[in-house]
């Protein structure tokens, strides 16, 4: 009885270990194409770098990564562009890649299934 509880024992940590480098495997496959910046810390992001005056911190941190970068506060991923090229790139050339808002449940049961013009999708309507 005790040989069948250690083999049950012995397959069991071997399936979870198999599992979480499996994970860590495909985690570790995806590699994105995202501006440089600072590296963020686990839970506040880059928060403690921003100080009391934000644009002069901002400045400060465009002269060391670039004209566009990217910044987390807490735990959402901000693009910052900070020169007129990069801003005029951004605003003007990609302008309908960032006109959608989230469909959240807000806009869909307050407004008729997204039909009010603050909750509508970009296009003609």
């Amino acid at each position: 009885m005790e040989t069948s509880s250690r083999l049950s024992y012995f397959i069991t940590w071997f399936a979870t270990l198999a599992l979480v480098l499996l994970a860590l495997r495909l985690r570790r496959g995806r590699k994105l194409n995202l501006p440089p910046g600072p590296k963020p810390w686990s839970i506040i992001g880059n928060l403690n770098l921003i100080g009391s005056l934000p644009h002069r911190s901002i400045y400060a941190l465009s002269l060391k990564y670039g004209p566009i970068m990217q910044l987390k506060f807490g735990s959402f991923p901000v693009v910052i562009a900070s020169s007129v090229e990069m801003a005029t790139t951004v605003l003007k050339t990609n302008d309908a890649i960032f006109t959608d808002r989230p469909k959240i449940a807000a806009g869909k049961y307050t407004t008729y299934n997204y039909s009010n013009i603050t909750w509508a999708p970009y296009g003609p309507y």
